[in-house]
């Protein structure tokens, strides 16, 4: 009698020491409900932001953001399994501030303003529940965030007339050097055979957001230095400029010496992905160069 009542107070903390099925730990249902808390609120905004992405070719790179900082998240796991947590109450004024700036967003039909809070929400939740170093950990996925947001209208319009202008000066500078005599005005190129107008879908935002947008993705990728990924993403501004003016330069060309009439649907369409893969040959171009530059100094020193 005596073994087997041992057997049984052995058991017992073994059996107390099973693990429980998700479905019965508290804390699983506490984060469900709180996800679910927070879909509730941002059900409506994330539902307009995705159809944006849907229905503006502007901003279609969106669908790429979230999916590579999920990635990168994936990918240092590890890491963040090994950070022993510190949860703060300073995570706290950053969740009000969120809650506030969603309010003021909503009822200020200010679509930026409360797409921006869910990130603000996001870095106010790690830190209340986390703390500081987790943030530390998971900061370049939640900044990278911010460009799946598009940009207000506003200054869309500011950054997209000076492009035009722009692309328009340098497609003019370019055409007479290669026998085509233009007359600009604005952003107006009156060739021979017809004028030209660079329009706002002509101005080069739509593969400058994208180009941004790739090159801290490969940067992070394929570079370990942080100064060459800076230089990357910096890049990637000229390089679209120049690659718009060359896809201008090529419809004037296409005008001029072959049939205006071509300047227009399929041969308009392809030429913009075609120059967007330019874009990508020459980001690597810069990329090669420098790594051949920086192994120099390095030999150097």
């Amino acid at each position: 009698m005596a073994p087997r009542m041992a057997e049984l107070a052995q058991a017992e903390p073994v059996s107390r020491a099973l693990p429980q099925p998700f479905w019965k730990q508290s804390r699983a249902w506490e984060c469900a409900l709180l996800l679910a808390l927070i879909g509730w609120l941002y059900i409506s905004v994330l539902l307009h932001l995705v159809g944006q992405w849907w229905d503006d070719p502007n901003f279609s790179h969106g669908f790429f953001v979230p999916a590579f900082a999920l990635y990168l998240l994936l990918q240092d796991r590890e890491r963040l399994r090994a950070i022993q947590p510190a949860p703060s109450f300073w995570g706290l004024p950053i969740v009000i501030l969120a809650m506030s700036t969603l309010v003021l967003g909503v009822f200020g039909a200010e679509l930026f303003i409360s797409r921006m809070s869910l990130l603000v929400l996001i870095a106010g939740m790690v830190v209340f529940f986390m703390g500081w170093e987790t943030l530390r950990a998971v900061l370049f996925p939640l900044l990278f965030l911010i460009l799946m947001v598009p940009i207000p209208a506003i200054v869309f319009s500011q950054i997209t007339f000076p492009l035009q202008i722009l692309a328009s000066k340098l497609s003019a500078w370019v055409l007479p050097w290669l026998g085509v005599p233009v007359f600009r005005e604005g952003n107006v190129i009156t060739l021979p055979a017809m004028p030209l107008e660079v329009a706002e879908a002509c101005s080069g935002i739509r593969s400058l957001l994208s180009l941004v947008t790739l090159a801290i993705m490969y940067g992070y990728l394929m570079e370990k230095k942080i100064g060459i990924r800076v230089i990357l993403a910096l890049a990637a501004v000229p390089i679209a400029v120049a690659a718009n003016g060359l896809r201008i330069v090529g419809t004037g060309l296409l005008v001029q010496y072959w049939d205006p009439d071509k300047a227009e649907g399929f041969f308009h369409a392809f030429s913009g992905w075609l120059i967007f893969v330019v874009s990508l040959l020459m980001l690597f171009a810069v990329h090669r160069c420098l790594v051949f530059f920086d192994r120099r100094k390095e030999r150097a020193a």
